[in-house]
Formats: C-alpha cells, structure tokens, sequence
C-alpha cells in the first residue's frame, strides 16, 4: 500500500517537471508594437520571464511591459521598428533557470486596428457614400460589407489606398447597415490577418445614425425612378441622333428643309402653297363700260358775245369766254340753240 501511494507522487512530481514550455504566439499590432502571448493552451502554471531580439539586434532583451490575466503574467508587449517584421524574431522563456528557445517570421503576422470614423452621405451623383479613416492608407487594402433590411452580407474588395464605397441609387425606404475593415495589402508585405470590423453605420428608414448631405435634403421629394427616366431619355436621344445621321430620308421627313426664298411670283406662291381657290379669288371677273369726258376750254376775247358750242355730238370740247364764268342762262341758250339746229 505505501509502495503504490510512492509510485504515485513519483509519477505527479515527474509530470510538474517534465511539463513542456507553452507555445509562444506574436503579433505586429498596427505596425505599433509587437505582442506576444503564451496563454493559448490555457494560463500558465508560473510566472515565466521572456526575452526576445529580431534579426537586426544583436543581444535579447527582457520584456518592457508584460501583460497577466489573474495575476499570473500570459504575455508581453515590446516595441517595434517600421521594418523590423521582415527579419526573424527570436524568443526565450525562462523559469527557475529552465530557457525554451523558439523563432517566428513576423512578415505576415500583422493584425491592424479596425478603421475609425465611418461615416454615410447621400451624394449629389444620388449614390450612397461611405468614408472612413485607416491610419496606414498607402499599404492597406479593405473589404466591406452591407446588408438590406437585416438580410444577408453582401461583401465587396475596395482596392489598395482607398477609404470609401459608394452604393448605386438607394432606395429611401430601406434601411443600409455597412461595415469594414482592413489589412495590409501585397505592396507593403501582404498580412494574413483582417483587422475586426468596424462599427457598424446605418442610413435609410426609420434611422438616426446616418449623416444625411445637404444635397440629399434637396433631392428627398425625388421619386427613386427618375434618375433611370433620366438615363432612358438620353439614350433615346442618342440613338434618335445616330438614326438621323445615318438615314438621309428619315431627316428630311422629320426635319424638313426650309426653301430659300426668291424675287419670283411663282416661287413666292409655291411657297406659301396657295390654295387654286384663292388664288381665283384675286383675279378681276367684271367689265367695265368706258363714260365720255368733255372738257371746257377758253376762247379769246373777240367771240365773247356768244358761246361757240360744237353740235358734233363726238365733239367733247365746250369753248367759253376766257376769265368769264358759266352762268345759268349762258347755259340755257346754249341748250336751247341745241336743241332748234337739232
């Protein structure tokens, strides 16, 4: 009995000294700092000391700043130099003068902060835009994601360098709900790590989150439809234009050519297409019988005593004393002389 009971602790006390060190996990936090963490497989039994060196370095140094859960040390915060993740990184840990000794590429191991500042407008172009901010925009690339009304994802790239998405012509009465996040793309060193995803921004009915643009409040009376009537009218358009280009008869049907006018009667009439009928109109139809005109003359003095009067009915000349008017019985006898030769 007392030999099982020995043969036991033997085994507990050979198990305690025999543990393996746990597996050392590192991390390039926003290209900031590095973190390291040995806590995976659980929290450690003891307080382990850690040192560490990159490639550059030329000796370890122990951890500036370690990091503990339940007052038991799990990991440790260093510094970290712009290119530092492109050399191997080296890492001892020690206890009770007992070192474990591993490396680890850090090139790939990078893990961003999520983007800040997210933010929506409704855009003069009536497209919906997302901007947001990533402090290492040069080298990083984003992908985001929206969904409609509480529906599924829909995911999108955004390529490298860029901290905005548009969604084309929304619908006022739906609710948008997008998010992003980021990692460092193939031009700095391609990361395998996405960042978290960002705070979630919301535009559409029945939301107070998203920033409405001036231009949305001016547009809101605007039927969702009308950007596309729009489009369709200039496409008409266009080809309408194409149409009568191409087909010389079809342009002279629709746009007929004007005449050039001229100093001719006839081109003048063919013109204004002047119906036969008025042009009947204007033409003389009646006759019209000539009236004989006779004239008076003056005579000389000497044949004053009487009035000369020509009995040749063709006659059309009165000769009468010059200077003398016509009085009334000058113009009875006259009659009545006439009248006896007659």
């Amino acid at each position: 009995m007392m030999t099982a009971r020995l043969l036991c602790l033997f085994c507990v006390f050979r198990y305690v000294f025999t543990k393996s060190p746990p597996v050392i996990d590192c991390l390039v936090l926003n290209l900031e700092h590095v973190s390291c963490s040995w806590a995976k497989g659980g929290t450690p039994d003891v307080n382990y000391t850690f040192y560490s060196r990159f490639g550059s370095e030329k000796a370890e140094s122990e951890c500036p700043t370690y990091l503990s859960e339940n007052s038991v040390i799990t990991g440790c915060r260093r510094p970290y130099k712009s290119i530092d993740r492109f050399y191997t990184f080296y890492t001892i840990l020690e206890h009770d003068g007992q070192r474990s000794f591993s490396n680890q590429s850090l090139k790939s191991r990078v893990l961003l902060n999520p983007p800040t500042n997210l933010t929506v407008t409704y855009g003069s172009d009536l497209n919906l835009w997302y901007y947001w901010n990533q402090t290492k925009r040069d080298c990083v690339k984003s992908q985001v994601r929206y969904r409609i009304n509480h529906s599924n994802w829909t995911s999108h790239q955004v390529s490298r360098g860029r901290q905005n998405y548009s969604i084309n012509l929304p619908s006022r009465s739906n609710l948008y709900e997008l998010q992003v996040r980021s990692k460092l793309g193939d031009y700095c060193g391609e990361s395998e790590f996405w960042s978290d995803w960002s705070e979630p921004v919301i535009w559409g009915s029945n939301n107070g989150t998203g920033r409405k643009s001036k231009a949305y409040q001016k547009m809101d009376s605007i039927p969702v439809w009308t950007p596309v009537l729009y489009i369709v009218g200039a496409i008409a358009f266009i080809l309408l234009l194409m149409m009568l280009l191409q087909h010389e008869r079809l342009r002279v049907i629709l746009i007929p050519v004007v005449p050039k006018p001229s100093l001719i009667p006839n081109d003048i009439e063919d013109w204004f297409k002047i119906s036969k009928g008025l042009k009947e109109s204007f033409k003389t139809n009646y006759n019209e019988h000539a009236c004989p005109v006779c004239e008076y003359f003056p005579v000389s003095r000497s044949n004053s005593t009487a009035s000369s009067v020509s009995l040749n009915p063709t006659e059309r000349h009165v000769s009468m004393s010059e200077n003398e008017p016509l009085d009334a019985s000058s113009s009875s006898a006259s009659t009545a002389s006439y009248k006896e030769n007659k």
